[in-house]
């Protein structure tokens, strides 16, 4: 039995449209089936490929902020918030990728390597992991608005991802934030084949991560 893919693509009503041409071979690149060897009455097997997160850590700041901060929670705008990653074929249109996805879900992934970011930044006295459940001065949380492969000009693929942080105090919700920042980045990828999408993406990751330590050492915040 001969490996194959799909020649057709779907939009988001369901309806089946002819390939076209330069974007849907972006499309088929990112979210092709593959199918392991098979024969006589054996189903062919699905191979799912799976991804982490693994942006740059920002080097240490010159100055640091006093205090404790907790990370808190990423949450993840409903389109994006699975592990398949997800591919933007027109401006109405997204495509979910069942065949490529990521090992965690984004939002738990964003959350740790943000930590590990301040972490490595030392932007803070003492940074802890999300989960951990410790008394702090401060608790960073994110959302993350987009995290897509965008293909609607095949020849130039692109990474987009948004993320917006929000710093208050850890006085379990009770206060608004005292800081907020949001970030967006579209980084272009040459080839298109999902390893460019991930790398492209953990880029727009790392400079999102470094513009984020950077801002937060540089804030100025009332006294706890």
């Amino acid at each position: 039995m001969k490996s194959h893919r799909p020649t057709i693509e779907r939009n988001i009503g369901g309806n089946i449209e002819p390939n076209s041409g330069r974007r849907a071979a972006l499309i088929l690149a990112l979210s092709a089936a593959v199918f392991a060897a098979g024969c006589g009455l054996t189903r062919p097997a699905l191979v799912k490929q799976t991804y982490l997160l693994d942006p740059k850590l920002p080097a240490p700041a010159t100055k640091m902020q006093a205090g404790t901060l907790r990370m808190g929670t990423v949450n993840v705008a409903a389109p994006f918030r699975g592990r398949s990653f997800v591919v933007r074929d027109s401006e109405f249109m997204f495509a979910s990728d069942f065949y490529h996805e990521f090992f965690v879900a984004p939002g738990v992934m964003i959350a740790d390597v943000t930590a590990q970011a301040l972490v490595r930044g030392k932007v803070f006295t003492v940074v802890t992991r999300p989960g951990v459940v410790v008394d702090a001065d401060w608790v960073l949380d994110g959302f993350v608005g987009a995290l897509h492969a965008d293909a609607r000009d095949a020849a130039k693929p692109a990474a987009v991802l948004e993320i917006t942080y929000f710093l208050s105090r850890d006085d379990g919700g009770a206060s608004a934030p005292v800081w907020t920042r949001a970030y967006a980045k579209r980084i272009a990828f040459a080839t298109s084949n999902t390893d460019a999408y991930v790398t492209a993406l953990n880029a727009a990751l790392s400079d999102i991560l470094a513009e984020l330590a950077r801002d937060l050492t540089a804030a100025e915040l009332p006294a706890r």
